[in-house]
């Protein structure tokens, strides 16, 4: 178990900087994931870190030892592929030993290595199979035991579920976070996929075009995003622009550029510093829409154009001055496609973003 630093990390391919000086703190034995776009550089960098790709500036180190030039083999990581590059010809035990052997583990150590290994990830009895004998699912675990059995400092994901269904998906990032836990190993993990990377990190760095956008827990992105990128990526809302006017207290006084109706707003983080004069993003995420009048809320009038049933709730689309409103509700509420809703939002979950 180490902790992971990189320093101005940079990797340049041709003209594109597909890692741009990533400043990054990887605490000790932390679930830590990379969230971004395609091609926003998310496994160039996991990548250097591994040692697979050596960046043009910048440096990296595990706990206080600089590996940026260290060769893959002696940084002792484990990683785990998208396709999961499992030799089609050799057995699961043989996939599994692989990197036992090329390191010169004796036999018999290989073979209770394995062992295991196969029992931590639920494959006893299949050790003999070869992967075309195996489901996705297993497949995917065998690719895990393969970066397990070395015993690694750090694991590597390189989103290792984007092959599998959505309810397995959901099954097997549940059991990867435990065995994490259980095993107190530091992961680096990548994916694009919002709701895996908020149901499975200890803490996300979003990230677009080489950069990081914002650092910080589940929570703190989705309810504190730092920029419009952030609040736009990370789940859903409704987004107006807005001008900020005044405040009254600790809120903003936005009017909106649709139909200057004005409302309250708080900004989105506490390091934002909007003044009177500065042009807003405000943001409201769809479990913070009301139905219920309270004193000192922003009102909408909305008419509703479309409803999802979602089953613990209904997500109703609406619009109001040619905006898109995204309202979460109560599945027990009666609405209707055509219906007109007066909904309501505390000036405290109404967000600005400076733009």
């Amino acid at each position: 178990m180490v902790s992971i630093r990189t320093e101005d990390l940079t990797k340049v391919f041709g003209e594109v900087v597909a890692v741009d000086h990533v400043n990054l703190e990887i605490k000790h034995g932390e679930f830590f994931t990379l969230l971004g776009p395609s091609g926003c550089g998310k496994t160039t960098f996991l990548r250097c870190i591994a040692g697979l790709e050596l960046p043009e500036e910048g440096r990296i180190f595990f706990d206080d030892q600089d590996v940026t030039e260290v060769p893959p083999h002696l940084r002792n990581t484990g990683m785990v592929f998208q396709n999961y590059a499992l030799w089609p010809h050799m057995s699961v035990f043989d996939n599994i030993a692989y990197g036992l052997k090329i390191r010169k583990v004796p036999k018999n150590e290989i073979e209770k290595r394995v062992k295991e290994v196969l029992k931590l990830v639920k494959l006893e009895g299949l050790e003999n199979r070869t992967p075309h004998q195996l489901s996705g699912g297993q497949q995917q675990r065998v690719a895990l035991a393969r970066a397990l059995v070395i015993n690694p400092k750090v694991l590597l994901f390189d989103e290792p579920l984007s092959n599998l269904d959505a309810k397995l998906r959901v099954e097997m990032r549940a059991e990867l976070k435990k065995l994490q836990r259980d095993l107190g190993i530091t992961a680096i993990y990548v994916t694009h996929d919002q709701e895996e990377a908020m149901s499975i990190s200890d803490r996300i760095a979003v990230m677009n075009r080489g950069k990081i956008m914002q650092v910080g827990t589940p929570k703190e992105i989705y309810k504190n995003p730092r920029n419009e990128f952030v609040a736009r990526f990370i789940g859903q809302g409704t987004f107006l622009e807005g001008e900020v006017i005044g405040s009254e207290g600790n809120l903003l006084k936005v009017r909106l550029k649709t139909n200057d109706t004005e409302i309250l707003a708080t900004p989105s983080h506490p390091n934002l510093d909007i003044s009177q004069g500065d042009e807003v993003l405000v943001m409201i995420r769809p479990e913070s829409f009301t139905l219920e009048p309270k004193e000192g809320y922003n009102m909408f009038n909305v008419q509703v154009y479309h409803i999802s049933f979602l089953g613990d709730s209904q997500m109703i689309q609406a619009v109001a001055w040619g905006e898109e409103f995204i309202i979460e509700l109560d599945p027990d509420v009666e609405v209707k496609v055509g219906d007109k809703l007066r909904v309501y939002s505390s000036p405290w979950h109404t967000l600005a973003l400076k733009l």
